[in-house]
């Protein structure tokens, strides 16, 4: 599935309408360049999700936790020197559990991500606004997603 955006406000609607569909356990994977908008997506989905905290990206911390009407663990992995690195940060207790993720440059970890994820790339278009938000993934949920955008 393929989105064109013309603003940072309809992006914002979008990640607004994805994150009042996501479940405990849903894992989404943001990749594209850096400004490309994967932390303003993460705070759409976030108020979504009803959440009221300010979203950050986690640069410096690889994670930041938030409570809404589910827990929302954000990643932002690209400063790990590899997916090995993940171990230390305990990442099965949080990609098994019944909160969200959203990880911010996953495609630098993907030999341990689940099987069942949503994949969000985020593209720059002609235009300085303008943005391509293409969404697969693997499994059920992928599918209940797309179906309900």
């Amino acid at each position: 599935m393929k989105i064109v955006t013309n603003s940072p406000e309809e992006t914002k609607e979008f990640g607004y309408k994805l994150g009042t569909l996501l479940k405990g356990g849903d894992i989404l994977c943001l990749s594209g360049d850096l400004g490309a908008g994967k932390t303003t997506l993460t705070q759409a989905i976030a108020e979504g999700m009803g959440i009221e905290d300010y979203i950050t990206s986690p640069t410096f911390t690889i994670i930041n936790e938030y409570e809404g009407k589910l827990p929302l663990y954000h990643f932002d992995v690209y400063r790990l020197e590899g997916p090995e690195a993940m171990d230390d940060l305990g990442y099965e207790e949080y990609f098994y559990s019944n909160g969200v993720c959203i990880i911010e440059w996953a495609n630098l970890i993907e030999e341990i991500l689940p099987e069942e994820r949503i994949n969000i790339t985020i593209k720059r278009g002609n235009g300085e606004n303008k943005r391509e938000i293409i969404i697969d993934g693997v499994g059920k949920r992928h599918e209940e997603i797309i179906d309900n955008l």
